[in-house]
């Protein structure tokens, strides 16, 4: 039987036994909040999390920050996650009203841009569930191991751990399974324990179609996208063989040529990562206001550290993402006078 990891709280145990005691005992309002552009793991965990809820007579809401991609759009629930802008009073009531607010895929208050107020001044019963290192977001139980996969994995340990389980189903382990299979690059990286395999087999009992799973999430792109990619592998990468890098960016105008939608530059990062020998790829994508970064590397190489220190970011060891409110010049710049200094750590590794 699969354990909880990692329970820590600011209560010691009792935490986490106030949490099953509030699931258990009543229905509730409760609330579950993930991150600012979320990806397939924040929107398969709380989606699979609303759903155990719903199932156990609660009733449940999911709050994101803004809106998500269209690959995700088809998972069971998607259709009734309420999202920002527009739907600004409604969020707020039904934080307001909560009883409890689960936070999932994230554990700094800083990503959930426009939210923050109501959600700190809430004095709901506070839950976070996350596998990224270095929480700062104050809770009443905290559900953290930076060894698992993904917050799927930890939601699923979390189901398996409360009265929740009983209502484990179909479309609670298709949600689950986009979130580990997406957080891992489809098993590729950051998925190297029996455990996340265990929990794997155990959701494909449920009588998910991973084939046709997998179809929904990777091969159902646009054509633009697919020549939006051809374009910044030919046009917007750089190759910096002496310092074991790539890098790919993206202006706005670049977006309007290829007629981007959220989601289309998904896994874009990862592609310089193919290329012998480079160990860390970066991907600079210019937005209104401000530059997105993401990051990538193999082996020690640590991308959060570096994110943290330049651009604002965080996130784990081998996968990072930030952001700098500068111009996308500058970002670049930026990056590109940084390599030097961190060129020992870069051709350090062994393939």
């Amino acid at each position: 039987m699969l354990i909880m990891s990692s329970i820590e709280n600011s209560d010691g145990i009792k935490g986490f036994e106030k949490l099953q005691s509030l699931i258990s005992a009543s229905f509730g309002k409760i609330v579950i909040i993930t991150h600012f552009n979320p990806d397939g793991d924040a929107i398969g965990s709380t989606l699979g999390l609303q759903m155990s809820l719903k199932k156990a007579g609660h009733t449940c809401h999911v709050i994101v920050p803004n809106d998500f991609p269209d690959f995700l759009k088809w998972l069971p629930g998607a259709d009734e996650i309420i999202t920002l802008p527009g739907n600004e009073e409604k969020i707020i009531q039904h934080i307001q009203s909560s009883d409890i607010l689960f936070f999932v895929d994230f554990n700094d208050v800083r990503r959930m841009k426009g939210i923050n107020e109501p959600v700190t001044q809430s004095q709901a019963f506070k839950v976070l569930i996350d596998h990224h290192p270095d929480p700062v977001v104050e809770v009443d139980c905290m559900l953290s191991d930076t060894n698992v996969s993904s917050s799927a994995e930890l939601v699923y340990r979390f189901l398996q751990k409360t009265t929740l389980k009983d209502h484990m189903d179909r479309e609670i382990a298709l949600c689950l399974f986009v979130g580990i299979m997406t957080d891992t690059g489809c098993f590729s990286y950051n998925s190297s324990s029996p455990d996340t395999y265990f929990i794997v087999a155990d959701l494909l009992c449920y009588g998910i179609d991973k084939d046709k799973i997998y179809y929904r999430i990777y091969d159902s792109f646009s054509s633009d996208r697919m020549r939006l990619l051809g374009f910044c592998l030919d046009k917007r990468m750089e190759y910096y063989p002496s310092h074991r890098t790539a890098m790919i960016w993206l202006s706005q105008k670049d977006q309007e040529k290829y007629n981007f939608q959220i989601g289309d530059s998904e896994g874009f990062v990862n592609y310089p990562l193919s290329i012998r020998g480079v160990r860390f790829s970066a991907f600079f994508i210019e937005k209104e206001d401000h530059v997105k970064v993401s990051f990538r590397s193999k082996g020690a190489f640590p991308v959060n550290t570096f994110s943290a220190r330049h651009f604002n970011g965080g996130g784990h060891r081998n996968a990072s993402g930030g952001e700098i409110y500068e111009s996308l010049e500058t970002a670049l710049d930026l990056f590109r006078d940084l390599l030097p200094k961190y060129h020992d750590e870069l051709i350090d590794y062994d393939e």
